[in-house]
């Protein structure tokens, strides 16, 4: 029997949006046979940031037992999937200080040659969703990493059209995460397994 991929999901999420699609890409990545961590980074925002928006609050209290990320979860995965709620149109703060942490991992090359991809969500249509997730993309050309979007290798991607990755319009918490978006997840976790198998193959 083949040894599973490993996929480590790695994400921030302030009101729980990023928390949704990142389990859908669990769930996904687990029915695909991988072997899946499902993590946050670390909150750098004060506590009385977070006790100000009762929607931030209780996707603080309801996550508070996923484990937080280490850059040993990244030197362990065959594969990364990065999710951020866009800021700005560009990644949080507090997973980019994650990534920033991998500089020692990165100066040994134990970064080179993983799979990479990324999913993000937005308060508002247009709000910087491919921005982001190109931003994002940035650290893993530095990294020699591989990024495996989903494209539109799937008839279902022309109903969410994002090619760059999984993505959310959560209208301020008014458009919970909806099939349309769970599908894309699914597709991507798919895709992503899927190439890391056939370049551990090929190697």
């Amino acid at each position: 029997m083949a040894t599973p991929i490993k996929l480590a999901i790695v994400y921030y999420s302030s009101t729980g949006t990023v928390t949704e699609i990142a389990k859908e890409l669990h769930d996904a990545g687990v029915k695909a046979g991988a072997e899946v961590r499902l993590l946050k980074v670390a909150e750098l925002a004060p506590q009385a940031a977070i006790e100000s928006n009762p929607a931030w609050a209780a996707n603080h209290a309801a996550t508070a037992g996923v484990p937080e990320a280490t850059p040993q979860d990244v030197e362990w995965a065959d594969a990364v999937l990065f999710g951020t709620p866009t800021r700005f149109g560009n990644v949080s703060s507090q997973l980019k200080q994650f990534i920033d942490t991998l500089g020692g991992l990165w100066a040994e090359g134990k970064l080179a040659n993983k799979v990479y991809s990324g999913f993000v969500s937005t308060a508002t249509a247009h709000a910087g969703q491919e921005s982001t997730l190109l931003a994002l993309y940035n650290s893993i050309h530095h990294f020699g990493g591989i990024t495996v979007t989903p494209g539109f290798t799937d008839p279902n991607k022309f109903v969410d059209g994002n090619p760059y990755g999984t993505s959310h319009v959560d209208g301020q918490g008014a458009n919970p995460v909806d099939e349309i978006t769970r599908t894309a997840a699914r597709i991507q976790a798919e895709r992503v397994i899927q190439i890391a198998g056939a370049l551990r193959a090929a190697a």
